[in-house]
């Protein structure tokens, strides 16, 4: 039996909003995770993991700060002659020219290069989360049962508004709700879909047709194809979190050091990033560590628990941080104390600082402190 032709495309231009000032200078698939990685690592690593090898990166937001860690693609095996990583960003000058309006819209200007490549199956993957997949498990759902979209899907307890609602009977897709406010189940698309390519293409050329214009997933893409297509789930197990705030991304954090999380250092299933090489964490005759992560370049003679210490960060001698994530280069000075924050890369706390997110923000029990050190309001 042939196997498909597979193109992967990561959708990674988002501004990603609603992390506030952590993504006010970098795209969200930059964002730091578990003190020495990137979100963008996640979906690289599983097609890595998987044996998919061409792979195509749509950027539009702050693509510099996405590009610096990308490189060749070399962590990944993704620096080919034939095949392997492809940026694509923004251009001028022929068909699908300009910015993105949404993901569907993004897909849409890179139709021309889509069928040119000529695949029969787009993966087309977000890089917002944290989950493990193997996406040759996804190939065989799709194909055994001759779909024209699979759609991977996740059980939720908590809210599922924020999410593309999916309903299924018997492993077929049935109705999808995007960010619904009354959602009819706590079923969501994990925002990894595989497409047959010669629908995908066609659809998108038939709602633009339609409607005149495409903006995210949800609001065209999806609900078209499932009133008009064979769509079928292929559901996740296990961990998948979306990271889209700073309370989802701080409890990321603290489910990994909980040992419940995401689990980056499977022999079998590793986690490739692009690593810069510092000297390990240094912890001083006088500090206090308890169940937290020091990542290389850190340097700690204060207290630390159940935190998480990005690279080059240093928490001086008298300083107390508990409950928080750091990002590289963050200074807490002598006396500052500081309790459930994500510290922004390159703040500099003073000692006179004693902050804790669930004073600052009572709603949701986490805060920001952004890289000029100043605290974040709520209400940003």
């Amino acid at each position: 039996m042939r196997q498909p032709r597979i193109l992967t495309i990561i959708l990674a231009g988002g501004s990603g909003g609603r992390l506030g000032s952590l993504t006010e200078t970098r795209a969200k698939p930059a964002m730091p995770v578990g003190g020495s990685y990137r979100l963008i690592d996640i979906p690289l690593s599983n097609l890595h993991n998987s044996g998919f090898p061409d792979v195509w990166i749509v950027e539009q937001y702050e693509p510099k700060s996405l590009n610096d860690h990308l490189v060749s693609g070399r962590p990944w095996d993704l620096d080919r002659t034939n095949g392997g990583m492809r940026v694509l960003p923004p251009y001028q000058g022929s068909e699908g020219e300009g910015f993105a309006e949404g993901n569907a819209d993004a897909l849409y200007r890179q139709a021309d290069y889509i069928r040119e490549y000529n695949p029969d199956l787009v993966l087309v993957l977000s890089a917002d989360h944290l989950y493990r997949l193997d996406y040759r498990d996804v190939v065989a759902t799709h194909t055994e049962a001759d779909a024209a979209l699979t759609v991977v899907t996740h059980q939720i307890r908590h809210d599922p508004t924020e999410h593309g609602v999916v309903e299924t009977s018997g492993g077929v897709v049935t109705g999808f709700q995007y960010k619904p406010e009354n959602p009819k189940s706590d079923l969501i698309a994990a925002e990894i879909f595989l497409y047959d390519a010669e629908v995908l293409l066609r659809s998108l050329d038939e709602l633009v047709e339609r409607d005149g214009h495409l903006e995210d997933y949800g609001d065209q893409l999806l609900p078209y194809l499932v009133e008009t297509q064979k769509v079928v789930e292929h559901r996740l197990p296990g961990y998948w979190r979306d990271m889209g705030t700073p309370q989802s991304y701080h409890q990321a954090h603290m489910d990994l050091l909980d040992g419940h999380g995401m689990v980056f250092d499977d022999p079998a299933w590793p986690i490739l990033t692009a690593t810069p090489r510092r000297l390990p964490a240094f912890v001083g005759a006088a500090a206090s560590v308890e169940t937290s992560l020091l990542a290389p370049g850190s340097r700690v003679e204060g207290t630390v628990s159940r935190s998480v210490v990005g690279p080059d960060c240093r928490i001086e001698a008298g300083a107390e941080v508990h409950g928080c994530v750091l990002l590289d280069g963050v200074h807490v000075s002598s006396g500052a104390r500081l309790r459930n924050m994500v510290v922004d890369s390159g703040a500099v706390i003073g000692g006179a600082t004693n902050l804790d997110g669930a004073e600052e923000d009572p709603e949701t029990g986490i805060a920001v402190v952004t890289s000029a050190g100043a605290l974040e309001k709520p209400s940003d």
